[in-house]
């Protein structure tokens, strides 16, 4: 179960990329559909994967509602400081936004988009790998196809994107493998944290979740709003939430 989960974060975004050899290009509308679905299912995973069964399991363990809120609370809080830490010291470059980060004369600029990848896969990763770490397929498995569904339409969008901004199809892939191979890091150290102790659990869940809705609300909702697109990425956006819903309830 393990290598099938680490396996599946690091070869969705790869298949997602593939379509570059077809197209040349997508269109700044289909990009914002894409990009709002990708962020729906996210949205739906921390809501239903990771936040749902913390508070759950939180509840088993602790016997007491309001801790269990405040347990659950505290992570998500942590998760998020954590991420935006990283954001402000991590050089690193957005197709849209333009420069983070401390700055590095030294890194060529198609590092600095693989490690915004990097920062943005990371915690789906670790998403993935917590609820690997879980033991039970009914949290690990609509995690794991809830991270795969969104990384395929991201996969295309980093590789055409990365394609306008003038780099090779091997560049492109390239950085898609790199991202996806941080992701799969990502899910190998949350599955062995949370697999030494099941304690670690409802907090590891959560914090998955709050670096994810650090990803959601401070890089992908604001990029949905930049092209005059937001009517279209915000129904992509609710499908994709609604997908991830239904499909967390339809496999758990």
């Amino acid at each position: 179960m393990i290598a099938i989960g680490v396996s599946v974060t690091f070869f969705a975004s790869c298949i997602g990329a593939l379509p570059i050899f077809l197209a040349k290009n997508i269109s700044i509308k289909v990009r914002d559909i894409l990009i709002g679905i990708s962020a729906g299912v996210m949205l739906g995973a921390v809501c239903f994967s990771l936040l749902n069964p913390a508070i759950t399991i939180a509840e088993n363990e602790f016997q007491n509602k309001l801790y269990s809120a405040g347990y659950v609370s505290l992570f998500v809080i942590l998760g998020s400081i954590a991420l935006s830490f990283f954001n402000k010291i991590i050089p690193h470059e957005h197709f849209l936004k333009g420069r983070e980060g401390m700055e590095s004369k030294s890194l060529k600029r198609i590092w600095l988009f693989i490690l915004a990848i990097t920062i943005h896969n990371f915690p789906e990763g670790l998403a993935v790998g917590v609820g690997l770490g879980s033991g039970e397929i009914n949290i690990a498995l609509p995690i794991i196809i809830g991270i795969a569904l969104q990384d395929i339409p991201e996969g295309l969008v980093v590789a055409l994107s990365l394609k306008a901004y003038g780099f090779s199809n091997r560049y492109a892939i390239n950085a898609t493998l790199i991202a996806g191979f941080a992701e799969s890091i990502g899910a190998l150290l949350g599955c062995i944290a949370t697999s030494f102790s099941h304690s670690l659990l409802p907090g590891g869940l959560a914090l998955a979740g709050g670096a994810m809705l650090y990803v959601i609300c401070g890089e992908m909702i604001p990029e949905l709003h930049r092209s005059g697109n937001e009517a279209k990425a915000t129904a992509g956006f609710i499908f994709g939430f609604v997908l991830m819903m239904f499909l967390d309830v339809g496999l758990s």
